[in-house]
């Protein structure tokens, strides 16, 4: 696989990965349903999947080549990023009127 599928294989999944909290009712997406699960929950989800996707960029990067030190910045950015990738799932939870 070469850069630029990489690349796009990390940002495909980090966008469906941000917004699989808030779109199931599952703990941890195999534990017993919740009616309603709070947001607790889905954050700690969140945080797990944030966690596997700078995991599988750090593996595809390692594949590629040598590995590049990063600092908190990136960290920092990485989540703002991760973030605005959930705001649809969000919004589809918090925000939109659900009809009876």
């Amino acid at each position: 696989m070469d850069q630029s599928a990489s690349i796009w294989v990390v940002l495909i999944v980090a966008a469906v990965a941000a917004n699989l909290p808030f779109l199931s009712e599952r703990v941890f997406f195999v534990g017993p349903p919740r009616h309603p699960k709070g947001l607790g929950w889905r954050l700690l989800e969140w945080l797990l999947l944030f966690g596997l996707v700078l995991g599988l960029g750090m593996g595809l990067e390692a594949r590629l080549g040598q590995r590049h030190p990063q600092g908190w910045e990136f960290y920092a950015v990485a989540a703002c990023l991760f973030a605005t990738l959930a705001f649809p799932g969000f919004v589809w939870r918090y925000l939109r009127r659900h009809r009876p």
